[in-house]
């Protein structure tokens, strides 16, 4: 199975398709008076698809068991054809749309087992997926500029040359797949007042992003949420709540992190833990669906 760990929860949904063709009138006129041998087809193969999407998981190996929390079957008689729609929701970390397939084709083939005593020329002759939603794909916003972005690494030990730095580069990384240009990478000592003079000078050379990795914890040296907090015009508590809420399912020490985020005029600002691990799990739980602010804060430059 794939690791979905690093997946935020998210609504989820998916509508399927199974088309079960019949060779004669009588057959269909059967299904509608109840007069099957087998009984109810209509409400047996609704019932089984309910079945089948909820034990998905148990015949599909890498399918992952997840919690089905809306499920519907409807059938749709049209000249000699059902047609079968399943529709699936969750909150989950990974989508619906096989469960919606494998309840579309359980369905058909429960209508197909039913109705063969009395029709030898049953056919099921599409299973396929409609529409899904949910996921990361749904949140990638299209841009007509190019979003800019400046990452800085405050870390006394990275700076001085006596540590790799491996979290920066995650997160430069990280935004490269989204689509946003990196024009500044920097290291500095996490010191109070250089922390500040770069923001500043990322504001003056209209950056729309400054993610800062290292300097949150509490040690006394991690100064850099006192250094961020006054260049906000406008915090956004929401995001740090978001990166220590998803750090905390993965790892109980999140909790300790002091991650903050705002606005100073147009220009968001992040300032995330500095372990590799902090830093790239963080990255995981905002990106692509962050970059909305975008939208949200300059027209005049996103579509």
């Amino acid at each position: 199975m794939i690791n979905i760990t690093n997946k935020i929860k998210t609504h989820r949904s998916a509508i399927a398709q199974a088309i079960v063709r019949v060779s004669m009138p009588e057959t269909m006129e059967a299904i509608i008076n109840k007069t099957v041998p087998k009984g109810d087809v209509i409400e047996a193969s609704r019932i089984a698809g309910l079945f089948g999407i909820k034990k998905t998981s148990d015949v599909i190996p890498d399918c992952h068991p997840l919690p089905v929390e809306f499920a519907s079957v409807t059938h749709k008689l049209k000249g000699l054809e059902i047609i079968i729609e399943t529709e699936v929701h969750t909150i989950y970390r990974t989508g619906v749309e096989v469960e919606a397939m494998h309840g579309a084709s359980i369905v058909a083939l429960t209508i197909y087992d039913m109705l063969k005593p009395i029709d030898k020329s049953i056919e099921i002759t599409s299973i396929k997926l409609l529409s899904k939603k949910g996921g990361k794909s749904q949140y990638i916003d299209l841009f007509i500029y190019p979003i800019k972005a400046a990452v800085i690494v405050c870390s006394d030990s990275i700076s001085a040359g006596t540590k790799p730095d491996l979290s920066g580069k995650a997160i430069v990384s990280k935004l490269e797949s989204m689509g946003v240009v990196i024009e500044h990478y920097c290291i500095i000592p996490d010191e109070f007042e250089v922390i500040q003079d770069k923001i500043q000078f990322f504001y003056e050379n209209k950056m729309d992003l400054v993610v800062l990795t290292g300097g949150t914890g509490l040690s006394p040296r991690d100064v850099t949420p006192e250094a961020v907090r006054p260049m906000l015009d406008r915090e956004i508590p929401g995001i740090g709540e978001t990166v220590r809420n998803y750090g905390q399912e993965q790892m109980p020490y999140s909790m300790l992190s002091r991650s903050i985020a705002g606005l100073k005029g147009e220009m968001l600002i992040l300032a995330l833990p500095g372990s590799t691990r902090g830093a790239s799990e963080s990255m995981d739980a905002l990106f692509p669906y962050i970059l909305h602010v975008f939208k949200t804060t300059n027209g005049k430059r996103h579509d």
